[in-house]
């Protein structure tokens, strides 16, 4: 009986707080999203000095462990968490040149990205443990194995995690999927397939692309366009290299909890899992104290690399050529669909490796179709090194920096091949 009141009431609470959009004071949200807006509004001037020593924790905490010394890549990445402080204290103290306090740039950085995922994650983690450790997850995965094994080649306890990105935010989604890879659920493969074709942005960050575009007028088409497009490129990339020559090793080596494919008793099974799991989890105290710690820590790795590496990536698009001359790969592409403003078009594909809201930034005076067509690129492309880079390799999924960037092109393109024909149709 304990096992069913926990499994039911732990549930309810989780799929409410990131899955119920519920009303607030006019505004529509998922609850996580109303409790950090909450806690946004209610303690303004507390926040610039939160984030601030978490980023500083961030910065110091591979050379406090030694992790600095990994590789390279973990070594650069290490001194960019140092550079991420040093620009989170010159803006919260006001010292540094003009250019720098503009407000699209480090403003932006800090007060749209810094301080609310600085909230949502060790918040959302809190939540997380009743969503994942009571036995959700495999109560929903043995009915979604029929979809999710043939065309993601994922598990059906994925499901959660695509649909967590989707309604809350990549950094929960990322959360919950380094969660259950450690548990042993994912293989390495399962796991980058996941992180790089579920984490998006989330609906509210959509709202604020609709908003800047001025396409909210035809928001309904634009979320569905966006959601299956963004499901259809995912299905794509996970047969081309690099996804496809992933590993199918588990993590450290370990056994694995393979998820066995049921094909009778649906129904009955998914009960029976739900309720090993129930039994088997630990007290509600110990898990939202582990969650909190594993989300806190990611917190402290991602924060200081967006304000250092989301710096670096608004700099180099606003007073370099170095977008225009990326532009140019995806020009070929944009002029196949002729995409009315092609060049532009272009250029604003190529920005979003450096953060999802610029390629909307750079298209508002574009035609309709060319708006339409670059909003679903900035959410489909999903990888962007402002903030989602950092949180991938945040997490223990063995993904490069370069085959994030494979990754990412593969999904601009298919992004553009697909989205431009729907939107000439619909618009």
């Amino acid at each position: 009986m304990a096992n069913i009141v926990k499994f039911f009431v732990y549930s309810a609470i989780g799929i409410f707080v990131f899955f119920i959009p519920v009303t607030v004071n006019g505004k529509s949200s998922i609850m996580l999203d109303h409790i950090v807006s909450y806690i946004q509004t209610a303690a303004p001037g507390v926040l610039p000095y939160y984030a601030l020593l978490v980023i500083l924790l961030g910065a110091v905490y591979p050379f406090i462990k030694g992790t600095w010394k990994k590789d390279t890549v973990t070594l650069v990445f290490s001194i960019l968490k140092v550079f991420g402080f040093v620009a989170g204290v010159m803006l919260v103290f006001n010292v540094g040149p003009k250019w720098f306090f503009d407000p699209n740039m480090a403003p932006f950085l800090f007060n749209k990205l810094v301080i609310s995922v600085g909230l949502l994650v060790p918040i959302g983690s809190v939540f997380l443990a009743l969503l994942v450790g009571y036995g959700l997850l495999e109560f929903v995965g043995i009915f979604m194995q029929p979809v999710m094994k043939p065309i993601w080649k994922t598990p059906g306890r994925s499901a959660i995690d695509a649909v967590a990105s989707f309604v809350g935010s990549y950094s929960i989604g990322l959360l919950i999927t380094n969660r259950v890879f450690k548990e042993g659920k994912y293989t390495i493969k399962e796991a980058a397939i996941i992180a790089t074709g579920f984490s998006t942005v989330s609906a509210t960050f959509m709202i604020v692309v609709a908003k800047t575009l001025d396409i909210m007028n035809i928001w309904n088409a634009y979320f569905w366009v966006t959601f299956i497009v963004t499901f259809i490129v995912t299905a794509i990339t996970v047969r081309i290299w690099p996804l496809s020559k992933m590993s199918d090793y588990y993590y450290q080596d370990m056994e694995g909890d393979v998820e066995v494919i049921i094909k009778k008793d649906r129904v009955k099974t998914a009960w029976k899992e739900a309720m090993v799991t129930a039994n088997e989890s630990p007290s509600l105290g110990k898990n939202i104290w582990d969650n909190l710690k594993d989300g806190f820590v990611m917190t402290m790795g991602i924060l200081p690399s967006i304000m250092s590496v989301g710096l670096l990536g608004l700099v180099l698009a606003e007073f370099t050529p170095v977008f225009d001359w990326l532009g140019y790969i995806f020009y070929p592409f944009a002029k196949l669909v002729q995409l009315p403003d092609a060049m532009l078009a272009s250029k604003a594909s190529a920005l979003s490796i450096a953060e999802m809201f610029l390629p909307a930034l750079l298209v508002t005076k574009a035609a309709i179709v060319t708006k339409f067509v670059i909003a679903v690129v900035s959410v489909s492309s999903i990888i962007f090194f402002s903030a989602v880079v950092p949180c991938i390799l945040s997490t223990e999924i063995p993904l490069t920096v370069g085959k994030l960037v494979v990754i990412w092109f593969e999904r601009v393109v298919l992004t553009i091949l697909i989205t431009a024909p729907i939107a000439f149709l619909i618009l």
